[in-house]
C-alpha cells in the first residue's frame, strides 16, 4: 500500500468515526436543548404533549442523563447543540443553523467581505475539499499552492473532514499574521507558510477582447445585477457584439440579483418556477423594459462549482435560446432557501422550495448540462490555460 492509499484509508476510517461521534452529540444535543428552558427555572422536566407531538421519550432519556451523568452540563453549549442537532436531523445538507460567529462569517462571504486570508477558492471534489484556483497576486499563488491540492491541515490541525466554509474560517485571520497550510499533492504532504493579506473580492467585473465583453461574476451580491446592468449600458459605445458571461466557480447568492441580471436578456419573462410544500407553487419573472442584450450573441461559461443562483441564470438563458452554455455540468442545487435571522445574532438557512427552469426542468443533483462540453483540468488552471474560454471566443 503506497503512502496515498494509506492516507486515503486513514481518512475514511477517521471520517467514519467522526460521523458516528457527531451523530451521538446531535442526539444528546436535541434532548438536552429541548429541556433547557426547564433548567433555568429549576423545575422538573416533563414534556408531555408539545405542539401535538409526544416528547415523553425525550423525558426518559434526559432524566437518566440528569441523574447519572458524571460531569457538568454547559447550558449555552447544550442549547447551541440542540439547535444544530434539530436542524441536522432533517438530513438536508442545505438547511443549516448558524451560530453567531458562523452567521457573521456567512454574511461576510455573501457580500465579499472575506477579510484577510491567502487568496484561494476551494470546493468539494472527489470526496475532498480542494483548491479550485488561486487568486492573482495573493499569498497562496506566491508560495506555490496549486489548483487540485487537497487541503489537509491548517497550523498543524487536521481539517480534511471539515466543510469548505469551516476550512476557510480557519485560514482567515489578522492581516500580517502567519498561517501554515498543509496540502496533499500526488500523495505527498506539503507545508506552505505565508502571511495573510487583505483579499479584494469583487462580485463582478468586465474585460474586453476586441468587440467581445467578458463578464465575470464571482457571486450574486445584492447589487451584482445592478453593476452588470451599468456595465452593459457601455457596450454600445464600445461596439460590443458578443458577450461571454463567466459563471464558473460562482456558488450563487441572492435570487433577486439573478433576476436583475436576467432582465438584461429576458423582457418580463418567466425565469423560474418554485414548488413548495408550505408556500405552494409560484413563478418569478424578470423586469420589463431592461432587456438591452436580448439580441446580443451570448456564451455562458459553467463548471461543477456553478451553483444555485448561477444555475438559475444559465438554465433560463438556455431554455429561451438566449445563450450557448459552454463548459462542464453545473453543481445541481435546485432548491430555494430563505434566511431567518434569529436571536443572539444566529441564522437559520432553510430550504423552502424546489425551483425549476422556465421549461419546468429540475436540475437537482444533475445540474445544467452544457450545449458544448469542454473540460478544464487542474493542470490547465495551473498552467494558466483556459480551453473553455478559448472555445467561447471561437463560437
Amino acid at each position: 500500500m503506497n503512502k496515498l492509499e494509506w492516507k486515503q484509508k486513514r481518512i475514511k476510517l477517521n471520517l467514519g468515526s467522526a460521523i458516528i461521534a457527531c451523530a451521538a452529540v446531535l442526539v444528546v444535543g436535541i434532548i438536552i436543548g429541548a429541556n433547557c428552558s426547564k433548567w433555568f427555572s429549576g423545575s422538573g422536566v416533563q414534556f408531555g404533549i408539545v405542539g401535538g407531538n409526544d416528547w415523553s421519550a425525550l423525558d426518559e432519556v434526559y432524566n437518566k442523563l440528569n441523574d447519572s451523568y458524571n460531569g457538568e452540563i454547559a447550558l449555552n453549549d447544550a442549547i447551541e447543540g440542540a439547535k444544530k442537532g434539530l436542524v441536522e436531523s432533517l438530513g438536508d445538507k442545505y438547511t443549516v443553523y448558524l451560530d453567531a460567529d458562523e452567521s457573521s462569517d456567512f454574511y461576510d462571504d455573501l457580500h465579499g467581505n472575506v477579510g484577510s486570508g491567502i487568496g484561494v477558492e476551494m470546493g468539494l471534489r472527489d470526496g475532498y475539499v480542494r483548491v479550485l484556483r488561486t487568486l492573482p497576486d495573493n499569498p497562496a499563488r506566491k508560495v506555490g499552492i496549486l489548483a487540485g491540492d487537497i487541503l489537509y491541515k491548517v497550523n498543524g490541525e487536521e481539517i480534511w473532514t471539515e466543510s469548505s466554509e469551516v476550512i476557510a474560517q480557519k485560514i482567515r485571520g489578522e492581516e500580517g499574521s502567519e498561517v501554515t497550510v498543509t496540502v496533499v499533492r500526488d500523495g505527498e504532504e506539503l507545508d506552505f507558510t505565508m502571511k495573510r493579506e487583505t483579499i479584494n473580492n469583487v462580485s463582478a467585473y468586465v474585460e474586453y477582447d476586441g468587440k467581445t465583453a467578458i463578464i465575470t461574476l464571482t457571486r450574486f451580491d445584492n447589487d451584482t445585477g445592478t453593476k452588470v446592468q451599468q456595465m452593459a449600458q457601455e457596450f454600445s459605445k464600445k461596439g460590443v457584439n458578443k458577450v461571454i458571461l463567466d459563471l464558473r466557480g460562482n456558488g450563487g447568492g441572492y435570487v433577486s440579483a439573478a433576476q436583475d441580471l436576467l432582465s438584461l436578456w429576458l423582457d418580463n419573462q418567466k425565469m423560474l418556477i418554485q414548488k413548495s410544500k408550505h408556500y405552494g407553487d409560484s413563478t418569478t419573472s424578470t423586469a420589463s423594459g431592461k432587456a438591452i442584450l436580448k439580441d446580443m450573441k451570448t456564451i455562458v461559461l459553467v463548471n461543477g462549482s456553478t451553483a444555485s443562483a448561477s444555475e438559475i441564470v444559465a438554465g433560463a438563458l438556455q431554455d429561451y435560446g438566449k445563450a450557448t452554455i459552454v463548459g462542464e455540468s453545473t453543481y445541481g442545487k435546485g432548491v430555494v432557501q430563505n434566511l431567518f435571522n434569529l436571536s443572539g445574532g444566529t441564522t437559520l438557512k432553510v430550504t423552502t422550495a424546489e425551483w425549476y427552469t422556465p421549461n419546468d426542468r429540475s436540475i437537482s443533483g444533475e445540474g445544467i448540462k452544457p450545449d458544448v462540453e469542454v473540460e478544464r483540468t487542474f493542470e490547465d488552471i495551473n498552467a494558466m490555460k483556459d480551453p473553455q474560454l478559448k472555445k467561447a471566443k471561437e463560437l
